[in-house]
């Protein structure tokens, strides 16, 4: 089987030159990288020449505009008969292809994706917001699962296609605020089967910091309202967890100010939830720090993308009025 990668990129010739050097380092090779460079100020086309000996590599340089269509760009120039999308920020473990090779041979997929994890290189920050982004009592417990409800969505960070999906649906129908969710719903509108491939994660680096993850995850929660507008039964109620965990602290505050009894005890929620986050992340990282810093990253997460949710919600809300 051959693989096209695609990897659009803005601005980072440094995380570019770090996800190359993971890919030379693939047991199965019959692929090639072909990078999109999105209109960048700081370009990579130097980082992607020093692996022209070791790569089957592509530059391309094309006015910004965004990441869904810089990847459509790319499936455009394609030769292989998958296609496989990364961010720019990961990490490929040696056995990918391998494990993308043996899955598709087995289940068929027209469409797919991956889990991602921490690498043991990473910050403890780092490893604090990959805990988040993939705990269950996150809203990363309703991504990259086994037991994920329904079919399973392909999350555009790791995530392959057949040319077939390709040529039917277009690729991606909008650039940025939940473009790889868009077309997800859409693969499987046209009737293609979609799969998790446990073992084909990728080292996902993310945000360096919480002020970036903040910012990363209040992006998300605008994009959870801007999928509804295309498909409205796709907002569900475990979309709303984040908003409750937002409106909850104040109206809980006040009712402990307020009132007595249980409802006055109803902000103790949050110390729970606390609680729950440092046990869960400490017998997953086995390590004090980490999930300290884990608990942080968990509120802010849901902080965020719920404040980024009621931001979008507000702005639909001004457009009907």
């Amino acid at each position: 089987m051959d693989y096209s990668v695609i990897v659009p990129v803005y601005n980072r010739p440094d995380e570019i030159d770090e996800l190359l050097q993971s890919l030379t380092k693939q047991t199965y090779k019959n692929f090639e990288v072909l990078i999109i460079e999105d209109g960048s100020e700081l370009k990579c086309d130097h980082i992607v020449e020093k692996y022209s000996d070791s790569l089957n590599i592509r530059y391309y340089f094309k006015k910004n505009s965004g990441q869904g269509f810089s990847r459509n760009f790319g499936f455009e120039k394609a030769n292989g008969e998958y296609f496989i999308v990364f961010d720019s920020d990961c990490l490929i473990p040696p056995h990918y292809f391998e494990s993308v090779n043996r899955a598709l041979l087995f289940h068929g997929y027209d469409a797919w994706g991956g889990p991602d994890r921490a690498h043991p290189s990473f910050t403890p920050i780092q490893k604090a917001i990959s805990y988040s982004m993939t705990s269950f009592f996150t809203t990363g417990g309703i991504r990259g699962r086994k037991n994920h409800i329904g079919k399973f969505h392909p999350r555009s960070f790791n995530m392959g296609i057949s040319r077939e999906v390709f040529e039917k649906t277009g690729g991606y129908k909008i650039t940025r605020m939940g473009e790889d969710i868009e077309f997800s719903l859409r693969i499987i509108e046209n009737g293609f089967k979609t799969g998790l491939i446990d073992e084909a994660y990728v080292y996902h680096k993310r945000r360096t910091d919480f002020k970036q993850f903040y910012r990363q995850l209040h992006f998300f929660g605008r994009a959870r309202i801007n999928i509804k507008r295309f498909y409205p039964d796709e907002l569900k109620l475990v979309h709303l967890l984040p908003v409750f965990f937002v409106i909850g602290l104040p109206i809980f505050l006040f009712l402990t100010i307020v009132t007595k009894g249980f409802l006055s005890m109803l902000i103790l929620l949050y110390p729970v939830y606390a609680t729950m986050l440092f046990l869960d992340a400490f017998n997953t990282e086995k390590n004090l720090k980490i999930s300290l810093l884990g608990v942080v990253a968990g509120f802010i997460q849901l902080t965020a993308y719920g404040m980024g949710f009621l931001k979008e919600l507000s702005e639909d809300y001004k457009k009907s009025t």
